[in-house]
């Protein structure tokens, strides 16, 4: 029988955010490996990432397979790459050893995630792997819980951003119809700031980082000073509403 790869969406922070179906996958898996961050000599770092903390609140120790990532690399190409190679041929090792491995990632594995590269350099590793994903919270959906933002009514449009193409993409967004999410802006939040204040969309705009931790910080976009925030920085713009109940229906 072929081995199979599953990557487990395990949410934005806060273990009871995992589905049921993420956990029964995670536990049923022969091995469930979590992405840390890359330590300069390319070998898995010391500090626990969020997924790690997740998956231990379900799985045992002994079970959970750290693999190093550049995951915040961004001008070194050379050992960005270095290191997705790693981190795949050391998945594909435990392909070849187990019939089951869960890959546990932050959010959803279909949204902007590490497993997205991961499962394209398995199957060219080990052809005829079977690939599965198991869908999970995001972080647009926590932040939106949290603040009592709402995402979306009736027919408008919800536009997903990552600020690191860069913020003339999310002043695009920002601009048209809808709900704007952006993610990954902390290190940008000055640009973000005067992008919403160009675009007038300031007002109802929240963001929010380290959801469901300790650390959990939520608050208005107008008290955005321009300092760096936490990289997994969520921000939402709600659309431009006019009060009437049902009118986009």
């Amino acid at each position: 029988m072929s081995s199979r790869l599953i990557g487990v969406g395990v949410g934005p922070g806060d273990p009871e955010l995992v589905t049921v179906k993420g956990v029964n996958a995670l536990r049923a898996a022969d091995v469930v490996v979590v992405p840390v961050m890359a330590a300069p000599d390319g070998t898995a770092g010391g500090e626990r990432g969020r997924a790690e903390a997740t998956v231990l609140h379900y799985v045992p120790a002994e079970k959970v397979v750290r693999v190093a990532f550049a995951l915040n690399e961004r001008t070194d190409r050379d050992r960005r790459e270095a290191a997705w190679d790693a981190a795949g041929e050391r998945v594909a090792q435990l392909l070849t050893q187990y019939d089951t491995v869960a890959f546990a990632t932050i959010g959803d594995p279909n949204v902007y995630s590490t497993f997205t590269y991961l499962a394209h350099t398995v199957g060219e590793s080990v052809p005829g792997t079977v690939v599965e994903t198991v869908p999970g919270i995001t972080a647009m959906q926590d932040l939106a819980a949290r603040s009592g933002a709402v995402l979306t009514e009736g027919t408008e449009p919800l536009t997903l951003v990552p600020v690191t193409a860069g913020s003339a993409v999310l002043k695009d967004a920002l601009a048209g119809p809808g709900t704007v999410v952006a993610y990954k802006f902390g290190r940008q939040a000055a640009e973000v700031a005067e992008a919403l204040r160009e675009t007038g969309r300031l007002e109802d705009a929240v963001w929010g980082s380290a959801l469901g931790l300790a650390e959990e910080s939520i608050r208005p976009a107008a008290e955005l000073a321009g300092e760096p925030l936490p990289y997994l920085s969520t921000l939402i713009a709600p659309a431009r509403r006019d009060g009437g109940r049902g009118g986009k229906l």
